[in-house]
């Protein structure tokens, strides 16, 4: 089977999400770094438009969302505590808290002039003007709860707070780690490392804790380009489909969105359903077939 490929670029939070949980499975894998922000045209081949980073892949199976990737991750590496369906209830919660409302009060209590000056020397002045541009564009369109700075900052405070009381042990829900720390850490570390902001000084358990999660690295990446991407995704066959699932709509066309932001749609036949994901068939003229796996939570699905 075809190693895992990484569709990310740096400054990701969500793919730093990802990387991490590679470092703890010990998996090999191959990068590609893609833009910052659409279009991505040989990223889009493969997802049919999605537009969120990161993407996984494996051959000609493309893997959109942080839970469908940590599912393959755990699959790959026998780490079933990735999966945060089969995580205990206080999991779960803790999960849909930090990679949701918490996640976007770090972004905006960290985000400000200094993140994009690191943009600008990284790539260009240009292009650190096209992602603001297209990221107040995102935030127009998008259907979660506006946040002002200072209260994000108030959230932000809350979080490290909890987290600090619950860190009694190594890791947030006991001696090893399980999906709730890798979806706690990129949020901070969007504001520790990346934006420098002093605030998790103060939380001294956080701040040991990062650290830990820091330490597994990012397992073995092997730098990839786009059309070694793409030549793996037109050699191979998308896996077979075990389960079809009940789904009403299997076999109908159908298009399926995120229901927060960057809600572009991808459009394909439904081929299978199972309680957590679905799986669309893509019919490409240049890729041949392709299999794109969603997860049902936090996203939509409707007739096309």
């Amino acid at each position: 089977m075809p190693d895992l490929i990484l569709h990310h670029y740096p400054m990701s939070p969500f793919s730093e999400k990802i990387r991490p949980m590679l470092g703890y499975a010990g998996l090999s894998w191959q990068s590609v770094t893609v833009r910052e922000m659409p279009p991505r045209p040989k990223l889009e081949a493969l997802t049919g438009g999605y537009r969120k980073i990161p993407v996984a892949q494996i051959g000609a199976d493309v893997f959109c969302d942080t839970r469908t990737i940590a599912r393959e991750i755990a699959a790959l590496s026998n780490r079933p505590e990735l999966v945060v369906e089969d995580s205990s209830e206080d999991v779960q919660a803790f999960v849909r808290d930090a990679d949701l409302e918490v996640f976007l009060a770090c972004i905006i209590s960290a985000s400000g002039p200094g993140m994009l000056v690191k943009l600008a020397k990284s790539t260009s002045t240009m292009n650190a003007l096209r992602f603001l541009k297209d990221r107040i564009a995102i935030g127009r369109k998008a259907r979660v709860q506006p946040m002002a700075p200072k209260q994000a900052r108030q959230r932000v405070k809350e979080h490290l707070e909890r987290m600090e009381g619950m860190l009694e042990k190594d890791f947030l829900f006991g001696d090893s780690p399980c999906i709730a720390d890798f979806s706690a850490y990129h949020g901070l570390w969007y504001v520790r490392d990346l934006a420098e902001k002093p605030v998790i000084r103060s939380y001294p358990r956080v701040n040991a804790w990062m650290d830990r999660i820091k330490a597994f690295g990012h397992g073995s990446p092997t730098a990839l380009t786009a059309d070694e991407a793409l030549d793996s995704a037109r050699s191979s066959e998308p896996r077979a489909i075990s389960e079809q699932g009940s789904d009403p709509m299997l076999g109908k066309t159908v298009s399926i969105a995120p229901d927060d932001y960057a809600r572009e749609p991808v459009t394909g036949v439904l081929v299978a359903a199972n309680e957590y994901d679905w799986v669309l068939r893509r019919d490409t003229d240049d890729l041949g077939v392709l299999h794109v796996h969603l997860p049902k939570q936090g996203y939509k699905i409707r007739d096309a």
